[in-house]
Formats: structure tokens, sequence, C-alpha cells
């Protein structure tokens, strides 16, 4: 899962483009203070979305000179109701990858940090996932837990690998089961809630949570 730190002092707009983002399957961190962002510098960050004018006096042009002093090839998207072209010039010049004037459509800030991952990154997938402390090979299917491997079955495998690309996001005991079981299942839905059960008994560390009348959520 790929990770994108978003600058926005607009609140609003700041959590619809999270949601948006979430959607996608990205992992979203939202500041509204551009010295927080300077703070959160070298944590891993796959892509930064950096409102100009922020809450403090920290702009965004800030905030990229500080990201390029570690890291001169992670992407940066500048978003500003500042419509220069000479503020547009300025953040290329200081390295950004993409520069959207406000008001803008989320739908086309999601369509363009799509492209750019997929530019930066599509050379570097990996078939290891990481959660917590655990390593997930998705080619050949093993998991482990400092080095040492973990006895999933079949299923229990799909279902971690359900979750962990789905991150966040709530699923139906019967989505669930069309997911995992298939379309074509007849039977009680309670096998899904002994199946995480085993799932939560051998990785005790996955926080997958029961969604009170509704489901589960892996955070």
């Amino acid at each position: 899962m790929y990770k994108i730190v978003l600058t926005e002092d607009e609140k609003a707009l700041s959590n619809l483009i999270k949601i948006y983002l979430e959607k996608e399957n990205y992992e979203v961190i939202c500041f509204e203070e551009g010295q927080k962002a300077i703070d959160y510098i070298g944590n891993k960050v796959d892509l930064w979305i950096l409102d100009i004018m922020l809450k403090d006096d920290v702009s965004g042009y800030d905030i990229i000179k500080k990201i390029r002093e570690q890291d001169e090839n992670v992407p940066v998207i500048f978003t500003s109701a500042r419509d220069q072209e000479l503020d547009k010039i300025l953040g290329l010049e200081l390295g950004s990858d993409d520069y959207l004037t406000k008001p803008f459509s989320t739908k086309e800030l999601v369509l363009r940090v799509n492209n750019i991952i997929k530019r930066v990154y599509k050379n570097t997938e990996t078939d290891i996932i990481k959660y917590e402390d655990y390593s997930i090979d998705t080619k050949k299917r093993i998991v482990s837990l400092n080095q040492k491997e973990l006895k999933l079955t079949t299923l229990e495998f799909d279902l971690l690998i359900l979750f962990l690309k789905n991150k966040t996001k709530c699923f139906t005991r019967e989505e669930i089961l069309n997911n995992i079981w298939g379309n074509d299942y007849f039977g009680s839905d309670r096998v899904v809630d002994d199946a995480i059960r085993r799932l939560r008994k051998k990785m005790p560390k996955l926080n997958l949570k029961a969604v009170y009348g509704y489901g589960y959520r892996l955070s």
C-alpha cells in the first residue's frame, strides 16, 4: 500500500481528498500546518500533495525544499488557489511533478496521483507486503514473523490478502463469502467468523476488528 501525505488547510477539502484516495487503497496522512509536515519528513512516504498556503508561516515551498534535502526522487504535487504562471514555474523548479490550481476536481487529482504512482513505481513493485512485524510473500504465499514462517491454510491466506489489499475497508460477511468462498457457496455465513477467529489466533498482531452489525475491517 502506497502512503501519501496531504497538506491542506481547508478541513472539508482535506477530508474529501482523503476519502477519494483511500477508495483507491492509498494510506493517507493529513496535515493542516506546514511545520507538522516538515516534522514528518524522514518517514517513508511515496507521494506528497502540498498546498502552497497553509495555516502557519510554513509554505508548501518550504516543505518541498526540506523534502528534497533528504529525498530527490519522491514525487510531489502542488495544489494552490494561486493561478500565477510564476507560482507554477517555481514549483516545477523546486522539483514538483505536477501543479493543480484550485478549484480542481477531486477525481482529477486522484487520476494524476494514480498516473504518477504508476510512472514512478511501476518497476519497483514487490511481492512482499509488510504489516506490523509480519512479512507476507504474495507470490510464494508465505507469511513470516521475525523470519519464522506461520502456517496458514489456503483459505486463511486468501482472507488475509483480501484485508491487506483493502485496508480500512469494511466488508460484510456476504462480501467476504463472495470473495473467498465464491458466489456459489451455500451455507451459514458464520464460517467467516470461524475463519477470522483462526486467523487472529495465528496472527495476534493483526488488527482485524469486528464492526457491530456489519462485518469486519482491518486497520
